[in-house]
């Protein structure tokens, strides 16, 4: 971290996996950098991982109290790096899968290296379950209306190619130069009146932060009926096998 960009590496365990732990050290990041000198952060992860999602091994037997406590929680963590006061670039190092996918949309741009065998997107309907309001209000500003059905209704998993084409993310880097390019990026934004950026950013994302509150809650409900569907429970257990 310096005066003008704070670098900030994920690196909490197999694949980035969320579970509570990771989230909590995400949100403390984030406070960290909010409350530092830096004007803005470049945001990655470690090895061939930005973050392969939630940590399923972790979750798959809560019940659904302990599911909707933790879907809360990774709500309130997304939205506290998407609410951040200051500009962060994700530098997508690596797979950004489901819940990993949502910690890169969160972020004001997207930087992916460019490796024909990183993938990045929104599987969760292959598994049966849907997606929560924070996924569905910050995808539906990202990106564009006609990309909304191959990347959130059929929930393919993109090559880094495909996912710029679609707007998913903004633009790509050679994987050995992704965090220089991320961090110019960052060096860019951060070289404007902070005043100025804040206000803007605080402006376009005020009406989408609105609208995921308002449907918070019954988002929520209607996501626990697909997870805990007989169809989601097979699948997800077969994955968790795969993964064990």
């Amino acid at each position: 971290m310096n005066d003008e960009v704070a670098v900030l590496r994920l690196s909490g365990g197999k694949a980035n996996a969320m579970t509570p732990d990771l989230l909590d050290t995400l949100a403390r990041m984030v406070d960290g950098f909010e409350r530092g000198p830096a004007a803005a952060a470049v945001l990655t992860g470690y090895e061939r991982f930005f973050s392969g999602g939630l940590a399923l091994t972790h979750i798959i037997d809560f019940d659904a109290a302990q599911m909707r406590g933790f879907i809360e929680h990774f709500s309130r963590t997304m939205v506290r790096v998407f609410a951040c006061g200051k500009p962060i670039i994700a530098a997508i190092n690596g797979h950004a899968i489901a819940g990993g996918c949502v910690l890169a949309l969160m972020c004001d741009w997207r930087i992916c290296a460019d490796d024909p065998d990183v993938r990045i997107g929104l599987n969760e309907t292959q598994l049966g379950i849907g997606l929560p309001a924070i996924v569905i209000e910050s995808l539906r500003a990202a990106v564009p209306p006609a990309s909304l059905v191959p990347i959130a209704f059929e929930g393919a998993l993109f090559a880094p190619g495909d996912a710029l084409a679609l707007g998913l993310v903004h633009e790509l880097a050679p994987g050995d130069a992704l965090i220089t390019r991320a961090t110019a990026k960052a060096r860019t934004i951060a070289a404007l009146p902070s005043a100025a950026v804040a206000q803007v950013k605080h402006s376009l994302r005020a009406p989408i932060l609105e609208r995921i509150a308002r449907t918070a809650d019954a988002d929520a409900t209607r996501w626990l009926d697909t997870w805990f569907s007989a169809p989601a429970q097979e699948r997800l257990r077969a994955v968790v096998a795969r993964l064990r």
